[in-house]
């Protein structure tokens, strides 16, 4: 496995050899998939149960969703955005770069989504995501409508919706262990690959 370094500042980093093997698969399986370990998988597993639930509800949202990936990775940078998430905007800021084959899209929707190069119907559904995040108590049926008129069924609204809520839980996570971004986040689909 590889070096995980600072993967996050404030809990003690488990020692790969220690964690339950089917924690040992599932970093694997990312470790092949990624050609790295993502120091979200090294720090999640200082608490296994934890790993496990936050691993499977990530993969539900990434896999069973009427979204497309690059609409994932776009609420996920925005509402990373809005939290100031170091570790979320450079990882997922990565996987958008990827997913949307768009070089500058995750500094424009990190810094502001309403200024980014999207479609109205993203950044209506941006606004949303952000709305969710920074005023839950104030999303209205007209929010849901909005969306809804340009082009999102009720079932993709609830997975934006949901996209946004897990970040913000993983954002705070984030914040919580001073998770640390894998240097290799930072050049990935940049255009150079």
């Amino acid at each position: 496995m590889a070096d995980t370094g600072d993967a996050m500042r404030r809990f003690e980093v488990p020692d790969y050899d220690d964690l339950p093997e089917d924690l040992q698969a599932r970093i694997d399986e990312e470790t092949d998939r990624a050609g790295f370990t993502p120091n979200v998988f090294s720090a999640m597993a200082y608490r296994p149960s934890h790993f496990r639930a936050f691993v499977a509800y990530h993969d539900a949202l990434v896999e069973e969703t009427e979204l497309e990936r690059e609409e994932v990775e776009m609420i996920v940078v925005a509402v990373s955005g809005v939290n100031d998430c170091l570790y979320c905007i450079v990882a997922h800021g990565a996987l958008l770069r990827i997913y949307a084959d768009a070089p500058k899209l995750a500094e424009q929707i990190a810094s502001n989504h309403r200024t980014a190069d999207v479609s109205e119907a993203h950044r209506a559904m941006l606004d949303f995501a952000v709305k969710l995040t920074e005023r839950p108590a104030e999303v209205t049926e007209a929010d849901v409508e909005r969306l809804e008129d340009h082009g999102f069924s009720r079932r993709a609204v609830w997975d934006v919706g949901s996209v946004a809520a897990f970040f913000n839980l993983s954002n705070r996570l984030a914040h919580l262990a001073d998770m640390r971004p894998n240097d290799e986040f930072y050049d990935l689909g940049r255009g150079d690959d």
